[in-house]
C-alpha cells in the first residue's frame, strides 16, 4: 500500500508516522517551502499524549515540553471560576497533558520520518479522481498518481474545495492574537492554564519551558467594527491581571500573530472514494477547548489502524463512524463555549461567572473523560 498525505501539519505528520510504522509507504506533500510554527504553542491533551505514548514518542515529548495539572477558567483579574484537576485522568491514562512549543513538536515528529517522506514547496493545485487513482497536480508544475491520497491540508483544505462541494466555514466573530514570550511567571501558574474571561474577550496564558509562556488573546468584533490592531492590544486588555498585561507589555509587536476565529460547518461525508480527509479538513473547531490538533492527533491513530485492518473503502468509512460523535460534540461545544466566554453585558457576564462558579466538579471530570477516552477499532 502506498499512501499520499497533503499537508504536513501535526495531523499530517502523526498520521504518517502511524503508518510507516505499520509497514506502509508515505509520502507527504506540504505547500511551504519550510515548516513553520505559525501559533507557537500547543496543548497536547491526556487523550493526544495516549496516542503519543502508543506511537513510542510520548517520553520525548514530555522531555520538552510542561506538564499542565490544572485548566482554569477565571475573571479578568485570575481568581478562579471553575478548575479542571487533571491528575485523576494523569493516574488513569498515565499520560499527562504537555504545553509544547509547536515548532518543537513538529520537529519531534519528522525526526520519526523515514528519510525522503517530506516534499516541501508542494502546493496542491488540482486533485482529479479517475479509476481509483487520483491525478495530483502541483503549482511547482509537479504532478503525480496517487493511490490513496489523505487531505490533511487544513481548514481551507484544497483536497475539500475540489472533491467535497457545498462546505462552509462559519465565523465566530472573534479576532485572535497568538504569541510567545521569554517571562518569568509567578511560581503558582507555571503548571496550569489559565484562561480570563471579560465581557466580549479573553485571554489564556500557560508556560511550555522554563522562562518561556505561550499565550492568546480573543476579542469580539462586527462587520462595522473589524479593525483591531497589535499596537493597541495592551489597551484592549488594560483591565485585566497585572499578570496578563506584563505578558502583553514583554512580547515583541512582530512576533504576534493575529487570525480570526472560524470552524467547519458539519460535513457529510469525510471520504469519496479512495480521498478521505483527517483533521482540520474534516471538521475544523474552533480552540476554546484546546482541541484542535488534539483530534486530528486521534484521528491520525485511529485512521492507521484502520487502514491496517480493512479494505480502503472499509477503512475509510469505519474511521468516520468511530470519530463522528466525538468531534460533532467537540466542534458544537467549543463553538458554544466560545460564544458564551464572549458575552458583553455586564449582568449576563456576572451571571455567568456565578453560574460557573457553582457547577458541580462531577459534571467537568464527566466531559472530560468522554473527551480523553480513546476509540477502539
Amino acid at each position: 500500500m502506498n499512501i499520499d498525505i497533503i499537508g504536513a501539519g501535526i495531523g499530517g505528520l502523526t498520521t504518517a508516522i502511524a503508518l510507516q510504522q505499520k509497514g506502509v509507504k508515505v509520502r507527504i506533500y506540504e505547500q511551504t517551502d519550510e515548516l513553520k510554527a505559525v501559533g507557537a504553542g500547543i496543548l497536547l491533551a491526556n487523550n493526544a499524549m495516549q496516542v503519543y505514548q502508543k506511537m513510542g514518542l510520548k517520553s520525548q515529548i514530555e522531555k520538552f515540553g510542561n506538564p499542565i495539572s490544572l485548566m482554569n477558567i477565571t475573571t479578568k483579574d485570575l481568581t478562579v471560576l471553575s478548575s479542571a484537576d487533571l491528575k485523576h485522568f494523569e493516574t488513569k491514562y498515565n499520560c499527562q497533558n504537555i504545553a509544547i512549543h509547536r515548532a518543537t513538536l513538529q520537529r519531534i515528529l519528522t525526526e520519526h520520518l523515514q528519510p525522503n517522506t517530506l516534499n516541501l514547496g508542494f502546493k496542491l493545485a488540482e486533485i482529479k479522481t479517475n479509476d481509483n487513482k487520483n491525478l495530483l497536480r502541483f503549482e511547482n508544475g509537479e504532478e503525480i498518481t496517487s493511490r490513496i491520497t489523505l487531505g490533511a491540508d487544513g481548514l481551507n483544505s484544497t483536497v475539500r474545495k475540489q472533491l467535497f462541494l457545498n462546505t462552509k466555514i462559519r465565523t465566530a466573530h472573534q479576532i485572535c492574537w497568538r504569541g510567545m514570550v521569554n517571562i518569568s511567571l509567578p511560581q503558582k501558574f507555571q503548571k496550569e492554564l489559565n484562561e480570563a474571561w471579560g465581557n466580549g474577550d479573553r485571554f489564556g496564558f500557560v508556560q511550555i519551558a522554563p522562562g518561556k509562556v505561550y499565550w492568546y488573546a480573543l476579542k469580539s468584533f462586527n462587520k462595522q467594527n473589524n479593525a483591531y490592531s497589535i499596537e493597541r492590544l495592551s489597551n484592549y486588555f488594560s483591565n485585566y491581571n497585572e499578570v496578563i498585561k506584563n505578558i502583553i507589555h514583554q512580547t515583541p509587536t512582530e512576533t504576534i500573530h493575529t487570525a480570526t476565529i472560524e470552524d467547519l460547518k458539519s460535513i457529510k461525508s469525510w471520504f469519496k472514494g479512495n480521498v478521505c480527509l483527517l483533521g482540520d479538513a474534516a471538521h475544523a473547531t474552533t480552540p476554546n477547548m484546546g482541541q484542535g490538533a488534539c483530534q486530528a492527533i486521534e484521528d491520525a491513530y485511529i485512521l492507521g489502524e484502520c487502514l491496517d485492518k480493512f479494505t480502503t473503502e472499509k477503512a475509510f468509512s469505519t474511521f468516520q463512524k468511530l470519530r463522528t460523535s466525538k468531534v460533532k460534540k467537540v466542534v458544537n461545544t467549543s463553538w458554544q463555549i466560545g460564544k458564551m466566554a464572549h458575552w458583553k453585558n455586564p449582568i449576563a457576564t456576572g451571571l455567568r461567572n456565578q453560574i460557573i462558579k457553582m457547577a458541580p466538579k462531577h459534571m467537568g471530570r464527566k466531559q472530560s473523560e468522554k473527551i480523553f477516552e480513546l476509540e477502539t477499532v
